[in-house]
């Protein structure tokens, strides 16, 4: 397995793998989430951004999992620390290839990439429903520091 970026000759792959994870997010919040389409022009933007790219993991020339991250520095409010931090918009291994170390290695090769654009920390977002989700992100280094509340108006 290899972990490369993500190219044009990969959309039709990471599109797949985006329905998959709009599945979860559609079951946990659906409330706030559909499926959406996901075209080239998404794709293009990512790749052309000098702050976000998508690793891929690759194995036996599959498209098997993927992360999107983006470097962004920390708001510029007086009381935070200037920062800059990676942040791991989406992650998602195919179902199929879960549980075989791919998504660890996935998360690896974003802390690498954040180390290399010079960022401080890694965040990210995981549904409280996920139980799977959180427990993998704590085995990867994860820790709870705050907690997002909202409410309908």
């Amino acid at each position: 397995m290899i972990i490369r970026l993500a190219t044009e000759n990969d959309i039709t792959a990471l599109q797949k793998l985006y329905y998959e994870l709009e599945n979860d997010a559609v079951r946990f919040q659906p409330e706030h989430f559909v499926h959406g389409e996901r075209d080239g022009a998404f794709f293009g933007a990512i790749f052309e951004s000098e702050n976000q790219d998508i690793l891929v993991a690759e194995t036996d020339g599959r498209i098997v999992g993927f992360a999107h991250v983006m470097i962004l520095e920390q708001k510029k409010v007086p009381c935070l620390k200037p920062e800059r931090v990676i942040y791991l918009q989406d992650l998602d291994v195919s179902e199929e290839m879960r549980s075989h170390g791919i998504g660890a290695k996935l998360m690896d090769a974003c802390k690498e990439y954040g180390r290399e654009k010079g960022a401080d920390f890694m965040r990210t977002q995981v549904f409280p429903e996920n139980v799977r989700g959180m427990q993998f992100y704590e085995r990867n280094g994860f820790s709870e520091k705050m907690k997002t509340i909202e409410m309908y108006l």
